[in-house]
């Protein structure tokens, strides 16, 4: 059996012997988005420690566990904590948590993240709708041994993020009054934060926001036939754009911010996917 595959299974069954709950969502919670979780109708939860194998999040402010419980009415599981490449696990392991969910029962992955604005438009607060990515800066984690029980060798991407969730997102934040840009998203390996050159690269790439995360785990998503969606909170200007030095502090305060309007959103979008 595919190493890969075998690891998530043995997750999945360890899961299974702990949670009953069936999520038709999966949510992962971005950097300073966590206390999202205090909104939902809380069920179960399960810490990642409690399964063989299965990645650890290290960063401040994670708290590295699953959420089971019911947002806006529907069933989700959240990630409050995600797993990223730059913690030094393989890039399979850090969608494991991504197939996981989907191996759980969820068809809809709804990311979050916070991100650093190179659209000159963009100010720290904004929320921008994730309408495509570029993940050229990361390894694909799909590269490997394709794992025939989820999806095919070679699967398209043209439309990663769901045409059709974009738009009840967008009815969402204006029914709820909630600004709400657009834009693509570029990934990079992290942690350092990127330099003024290379912001100006990405920026002519035709990226709008960058970060750390999501791309890799909107690829899995896909790949195992989930429909995905997208919202970046813009923490920080990102280098060069910003005169002040970038640190995770600023990235904290500003989701912190920004808090209750992302509930808002997310809460309403969740419950209009899913009812």
């Amino acid at each position: 059996m595919n190493e890969v595959y075998e690891k998530l299974k043995k997750c999945y069954e360890q899961a299974e012997k702990k949670i009953s709950f069936k999520p038709k969502l999966a949510l992962i919670l971005g950097s300073g988005l966590g206390d999202f979780c205090d909104t939902m109708d809380v069920r179960e939860t399960l810490d990642y420690r409690e399964l063989d194998g299965f990645p650890i999040s290290t960063v401040l402010g994670h708290k590295g566990r699953f959420v089971f419980g019911y947002s806006g009415g529907a069933p989700v599981v959240a990630m409050q904590g995600r797993v990223h490449y730059y913690e030094g696990y393989s890039v399979q392991d850090a969608v494991l948590p991504t197939r996981l969910m989907k191996l759980m029962g969820a068809e809809v992955l709804f990311l979050t993240n916070a991100a650093g604005g190179i659209n000159p438009s963009f100010k720290a607060g904004d929320f921008m709708l994730i309408t495509d990515h570029i993940s050229s800066f990361v390894p694909s984690p799909l590269i490997g041994q394709n794992i025939d029980e989820l999806g095919t060798r070679f699967p398209d991407m043209s439309e990663i993020y769901s045409r059709r969730l974009r738009g009840i997102i967008e009815n969402a934040a204006a029914a709820e009054n909630v600004p709400l840009k657009s834009g693509i998203y570029l990934q990079t390996t992290g942690p350092n934060y990127e330099t003024p050159a290379e912001i100006r690269a990405f920026g002519r790439l035709g990226a709008d926001a960058v970060g750390m995360s999501t791309a890799i785990e909107a690829m899995a998503a896909r790949h195992a036939g989930m429909e995905v969606c997208g919202i970046s909170c813009i923490s920080n200007l990102a280098a060069g754009i910003s005169a002040n030095p970038l640190t995770h502090k600023e990235v904290q305060e500003t989701a912190d911010r920004v808090a209750p309007l992302f509930k808002k959103l997310v809460t309403r979008s969740i419950s209009d996917i899913v009812g």
